[in-house]
């Protein structure tokens, strides 16, 4: 399993990786999220960052060539 620190960095990359790679450091943040052995600190540092990456990603515009 991930650690909450790495899924944590993971987030922070996700504007530079793949649609899939994204697709896939998003997963492990829920995972995270749903996993109440980890601290209530990190669940929320990556809620928060997820929150924000989720916003960016809904203000980005997409081409007419592009998909999600």
């Amino acid at each position: 399993m991930t650690t909450p620190k790495e899924v944590f960095e993971h987030l922070k990359q996700l504007e530079e990786v793949d649609t899939v790679q994204s697709a896939l450091y998003r997963e492990e943040a829920q995972e995270i999220l749903a996993d109440d052995t980890v601290s209530l600190k990190w669940r929320r540092a990556i809620a928060d960052r997820l929150n924000q990456a989720n916003h960016d990603l809904a203000l980005h515009t997409v081409a007419p060539e592009e998909s999600y």
